[in-house]
């Protein structure tokens, strides 16, 4: 079991904006989500973080319903025009920084991780996808939204906050551990 209070201390060196310990079983898969992905990301089925590389929804859930328990948190990033994609995505670099650092705190106390973040993986400059596999697979966390997870919902349940204003973008993360 993960001593969530020890957790707690390490994050506040981070500048983390809200957390939550949540339950797996409390999460919600739904197709609707993936639909999204394929529907309107330019990056399904080009990165091993999406889908179809990630599985089915029904994949994707029976593997978070391994885990024990979860640690979800969000980052905040200020930008100047909430409609520019490149100046929005430029701050997702930090958000997953911060990601792989608090992986590694979770991982000095469980045996086991699955950690989902933001958005489609962005390590290389083009993703060895479909033709070898994953060059970085240590630091490559598939999309939460890629796993069918309504991360709105989980946000609701855990009083996280979403909509942080005009031009704040909001990252999540998601570290499921036994």
């Amino acid at each position: 079991m993960i001593d969530q209070q020890k957790l707690e201390t390490q994050i506040a060196e981070y500048p983390v904006c809200e957390y939550a310990f949540i339950k797996p079983e409390e999460i919600t898969f739904l197709e609707q989500v993936r639909h999204i992905c394929e529907s309107e990301c330019p990056r399904y089925g080009t990165s091993w973080s999406c889908p179809p590389a990630v599985g089915t929804v029904a994949e994707c859930k029976e593997r978070c319903r391994q885990y024990t328990g979860g640690f979800i948190f969000t980052t905040v990033a200020e930008v100047s025009d909430i409609e520019n994609m490149k100046e929005m995505l430029d701050t997702r670099k930090d958000h997953e920084e911060i990601t792989r650092q608090i992986r590694v705190l979770v991982e000095q106390q469980c045996s086991k991780t699955l950690t989902l973040s933001t958005e489609s993986c962005a390590i290389c400059e083009h993703c060895a996808y479909p033709d070898a596999p994953c060059r970085h697979p240590d630091k490559m966390f598939p999309c939460i939204e890629s796993y069918g997870i309504l991360v709105t919902d989980l946000a609701e349940k855990y009083q996280i906050t979403f909509m942080n204003g005009g031009n704040v973008v909001t990252w999540f993360s998601l570290i499921l551990y036994e």
